[in-house]
């Protein structure tokens, strides 16, 4: 269990690298390079569009590898998706400027985070599958929290480099060419990830499925709809907190606070470090407790917090506003640290890898899609301290808590039962 473990983390690390590095250029600097015809405002609105095409195309690719998952097994999508993710990070390091090739700059952009996001739409369910489906079932939150940890570690390497980037290079240099090294970085990691999963066994639970669904789109569909629709919803607001404290967030203050890009990103990583490092203690926790309990915990945490945090962060100062994205951090992570344990003993085997991947990935287009756009157009609206966004997270965070509780609990239940609680 550990040696797979950390080949699940260190995957999901590589490919999150890959999603997380585009957000951040996004929030300081594609808009400029790609957009020049637009205001710095519409630039950046611009430059967030593209970073929600990779969400819109995570379900799609959570359906593609899903199928695979559940007619060939969960090892041949860790494989695929790391290699479709990383080569199309490297080929945005390599895109033209809209200076150079014009208009087909921001086009080549849109389809290559298509590509990011079809590949990573894939890679959590193979990852969290392969984990879960091996780990004893007393352990089982536990040991699927690594990749969990992976998008914390991924995020702090991508923002670590453009962090470590900006310090040593002039706004100039970054410009030109400094923005593009993080990008060319995923090529290296992706082989790294490829070398480490190589030697993974395929799941056990997966080798006893005797009758494979044809197509477990349509069962899942015909089935499980219901389920469906809810963990979509009930995840919304983990995408958004994180997004609008990882992305949003970091265009806001370096645009309308004036603080440095340096603060805002050793800021905002401080509070992923500490969500990174608590993940494993959390998810212990619901193996004890349940996965419910600390899933409503965290929506109602997230309810009462989002009005503080804006607050916070609008003072510009840089211990309030670690302050207020450490507390939607901890919110988040009381949720998401037993997620990859729960959503799949709601689902069947022979349907799982999918199940689980389009419900975790609806959950993306609903609440990390849309989360910097809405945030960055209200922001836009309101004065130096921007309740819009208040309202809309919190919105969310009660539309969460309601899917949530409409959820059964899995751990005290055997494996796939919940399923047919859920699906009515």
């Amino acid at each position: 269990m550990p040696r797979l473990a950390a080949a699940s983390l260190a995957g999901t690390a590589i490919e999150f690298y890959d999603f997380f590095v585009y957000g951040t250029a996004a929030a300081l600097i594609l808009g400029p390079l790609f957009f020049p015809t637009f205001s710095p405002v519409a630039g950046t609105l611009a430059a967030f569009a593209t970073f929600g095409v990779g969400f819109v195309a995570r379900p799609l690719g959570s359906v593609l590898f899903g199928h695979i998952g559940d007619r060939r097994g969960r090892r041949p999508v860790l494989m695929a998706s790391l290699l479709l993710t990383g080569a199309a990070t490297v080929a945005v390091g390599c895109v033209p400027t809209y200076d150079t090739i014009g208009v087909a700059a921001p086009l080549l952009l849109l389809v290559l985070r298509f590509l990011q996001g079809l590949g990573l739409g894939g890679e959590w369910g193979g990852a969290v599958l392969l984990t879960v489906e091996h780990a004893p079932a007393e352990r089982r939150g536990l040991w699927s929290s690594f990749p969990q940890v992976g998008p914390a570690l991924g995020f702090l390497l991508a923002n670590g480099v453009v962090l470590g980037l900006s310090a040593t290079l002039s706004e100039a240099q970054f410009a030109a060419w400094g923005w593009r090294v993080p990008f060319w970085a995923a090529g290296v990691l992706a082989l790294v990830g490829l070398w480490l999963r190589s030697s993974l066994a395929e799941s056990p639970s997966f080798l006893q499925i005797d009758d494979h669904a044809r197509v477990p789109l349509a069962e899942v569909v015909r089935h499980h709809w219901r389920l469906l629709l809810l963990t979509g919803g009930a995840l919304a607001i983990g995408y958004a907190i994180f997004y609008a404290v990882t992305t949003w967030s970091l265009a806001y203050g370096t645009e309308r606070l004036g603080v440095s890009r340096s603060v805002m990103l050793t800021c905002i990583m401080g509070a992923v470090l500490v969500k990174g490092v608590l993940t494993p203690l959390v998810a212990m926790l619901g193996d004890r407790y349940g996965r419910r309990p600390l899933c409503l915990a965290g929506c109602a945490a997230a309810a009462l917090w989002m009005f503080p945090m804006v607050a916070l962060l609008a003072t510009g100062a840089p211990l309030p506003m670690f302050l207020g994205f450490l507390g939607a951090m901890l919110a988040f992570i009381t949720m998401f640290a037993v997620i990859a344990a729960y959503l799949p003993e709601l689902y069947e085997l022979r349907v799982r890898c999918t199940g689980a991947a389009v419900g975790y990935n609806l959950g993306g287009v609903l609440g990390g899609a849309l989360t910097p756009i809405v945030a960055t157009a209200l922001a836009e609206q309101g004065g130096r301290v921007p309740w819009g966004v208040a309202a809309y997270l919190t919105a969310i965070a009660l539309l969460s808590l309601g899917c949530f509780a409409l959820l059964p609990e899995t751990r005290p239940v055997p494996v796939g039962a919940a399923a047919k609680a859920a699906s009515g």
